[in-house]
């Protein structure tokens, strides 16, 4: 079926087709251990291709600026629905385009520009979205930034109630792109009730480990719920936003259309409920603990070879690991790793001496891999061949690409 969709795509425009086809090539080679990238199912990538692009949805179900909307209304309808159903939420939008585009509608709702919010430092494994001085969030708002402690390099709660008393924000941030450790969600709300702040829960990375249960959910607690669609969701590149809070709930739908939004991706929002329907099944309980067994397997090994990781491991689905001791940069390790066909992201690590463009660190996650088939003897294995390119690469590079081809043919992709 993806072969049929490449062919009739390159036959309408070669140059755009051909691109397509050597992504396609690239993705069935390489081993994919960026963190927040995944695999979405057949049926996900048709919907997201399908007719429902061709319509404008300006509103919400029953309540459109346009006419013909009857059925996309029933397709975000039931995207809401499973969204409720699946977090056990209350109110639920599947409008956002991004993660990021959720979390500025968060923002929207709670906030005003100028109010001082608390989030995660860049640096310390925050998202770029949380307050960085380049960010929309960092230009429109007050930000105040919390961080990992030096010794254990886990959050430290009591800074973050120090900070909260301090400068008294009227948001808190709860969520982070590359912490590898549990959220306390409940101390987050215990902080934010203490000193009358809104909490935000940024679960984007997390959010399938949520919804399977390998994850404590942020629900019960927090005031707005922020999330992609992809990454351990496994669905369609989107965001949505979720609450318990009635009075909420019509400020998120305001802050979305006509806040900061137009007329929906209605092809997405159908691809968003596919995947939400399939986070239902069983067996994607079953896949997310795969994730964090492959995650803690995959750590566990690099650890053995060596490797120094922050925190000294991971509770969820990714790692940062430190390079410093093999005397090679993110940056270094990341263009190695993709000529043996192993696809990671440079990433700083907390306190990082190297330039920002530079970095000492990478970001590995398994939620791909797992996708792909990938288990624990693997993730061995794979521990193995990333410890060759960083200490052994001039000798072993075509060594370490036929153990990868071997790999990915073993799990082939899209078949």
């Amino acid at each position: 079926m993806v072969r049929e969709m490449m062919s009739l795509i390159s036959e309408h425009d070669p140059e755009v087709g051909e691109a397509i086809e050597r992504e396609f090539s690239r993705q069935r080679r390489n081993i994919e251990l960026i963190a927040s990238e995944n695999y979405v199912s057949e049926a996900i990538l048709l919907a997201a291709g399908s007719v429902l692009t061709n319509k404008y949805a300006e509103g919400y179900p029953g309540r459109r600026f346009y006419g013909g909307c009857e059925e996309v209304d029933v397709v975000e309808a039931l995207a809401v629905d499973r969204v409720k159903k699946l977090f056990n939420v209350g109110f639920a939008n599947v409008q956002s385009h991004s993660g990021v585009s959720a979390n500025y509608v968060a923002y929207m709702a709670c906030c005003s520009p100028g109010d001082t919010i608390l989030g995660m430092n860049l640096d310390h494994g925050g998202h770029l979205s949380h307050g960085s001085p380049a960010n929309y969030s960092g230009k429109y708002y007050k930000i105040v930034s919390y961080g990992i402690t030096p010794d254990t390099n886990l959050i430290d709660y009591d800074e973050v109630l120090r900070l909260a008393k301090e400068t008294r924000p009227k948001m808190i941030i709860a969520g982070a792109s590359a912490y590898p450790r549990v959220i306390d969600f409940q101390r987050f709300s215990e902080i934010a009730k203490e000193v009358g702040a809104y909490l935000m829960a940024d679960i984007a990375h997390i959010c399938g480990l949520v919804a399977g249960g390998e994850h404590p959910s942020p629900i019960p607690y927090a005031d707005i719920v922020t999330s992609t669609t992809h990454k351990t969701m496994r669905g369609p590149r989107g965001g949505f936003i979720m609450t318990n809070n009635e009075e909420l709930a019509k400020k998120i739908d305001s802050a979305v259309f006509p806040g900061s939004q137009g007329g929906p991706l209605m092809h997405i929002i159908a691809a968003k409920a596919i995947a939400f329907g399939e986070a239902l099944k069983p067996e994607f309980k079953e896949y997310q603990k795969q994730i964090r067994i492959n995650a803690k397997t995959l750590a566990d090994n690099l650890v053995r070879l060596g490797f120094d990781l922050v925190s000294g491991g991971t509770d969820n689905h990714l790692m940062l690991v430190d390079l410093r001791k093999f005397n090679i940069t993110g940056r270094e390790m990341e263009q190695l790793l993709d000529s043996v066909y192993i696809t990671a992201n440079k990433n700083k690590i907390p306190n990082d001496p190297q330039a920002a463009s530079i970095t000492s660190g990478i970001r590995l996650g398994t939620p791909a891999a797992t996708s792909r088939g990938f288990r624990e003897n693997d993730m061995q294995n794979i521990a193995e061949l990333i410890h060759l390119t960083a200490s052994e690469y001039a000798s072993k590079a075509d060594h370490i690409r036929s153990e990868v081809n071997k790999m990915c043919e073993k799990y082939p992709l899209y078949t």
